[in-house]
């Protein structure tokens, strides 16, 4: 099982549920590009949070915490596709993208392109917040526009009846849901029993 974590938008959990599925599937974890907080990066939080994950190098280490882009322009570097290779290894792998689906990797890439071409289905975390139905409809839309599959749905924390109902409305009959419940700390005890409680569903 390979799979591509992203998300609706920024800050809105996707590491944190990236170690859940880690720790339930047993998986190695990629992040191809870290942009800004190298002394302790998404690698760093799941290495913690996980049990003796093997945590593969990013490709991009980027100093500025902004968008890729802007990052690697800072330090005179032209991020291509050609750059990312998937890591060879025999378990599962969760490969966590850096924001939504349409963070810019350079003026002319972006991270959906980056998830075509390593051919990975994805997973995309939802949380609910004031924009969290348009947002997800249209990541939803875009990852259906590029024929990408959607085989999760992950539900991030507490959802108002409505927004969950209509936002799941939207997906195909073959995308399975994922409901995570909110994590108040962030550490290995919550995230190891987060993972033993995690439910997939189908519609």
């Amino acid at each position: 099982m390979k799979l591509f974590i992203t998300g609706i938008g920024t800050e809105i959990g996707k590491t944190i549920c990236s170690a859940i599925l880690v720790q339930y599937f047993k998986a190695d974890y990629w992040k191809p590009v870290q942009s800004g907080d190298l002394h302790y990066t998404d690698s760093h939080k799941i290495e913690d949070w996980t049990d003796h994950t093997t945590c593969y190098p990013e490709t991009h280490r980027l100093q500025l915490a902004a968008s890729p882009h802007q990052s690697a322009r800072e330090e005179n570097i032209q991020i291509q596709l050609d750059d990312f290779q998937l890591p060879e290894t025999e378990n599962s792998l969760i490969v966590e993208g850096a924001g939504g689906l349409m963070v810019p990797l350079s003026d002319h890439i972006f991270m959906i392109d980056l998830i075509e071409i390593l051919e990975l289905p994805a997973a995309l975390v939802v949380r609910n917040y004031l924009g969290c139905i348009n947002h997800s409809l249209l990541s939803i839309m875009a990852l259906q526009q590029r024929n990408i599959k959607l085989e999760y749905l992950i539900l991030n924390g507490v959802f108002p009846q409505d927004t969950e109902r209509l936002i799941c409305s939207f997906i195909e009959s073959d995308t399975k849901i994922i409901r995570i419940p909110e994590i108040t700390h962030t550490d290995k005890e919550h995230i190891k029993m987060a993972a033993k409680q995690l439910t997939i569903t189908k519609l």
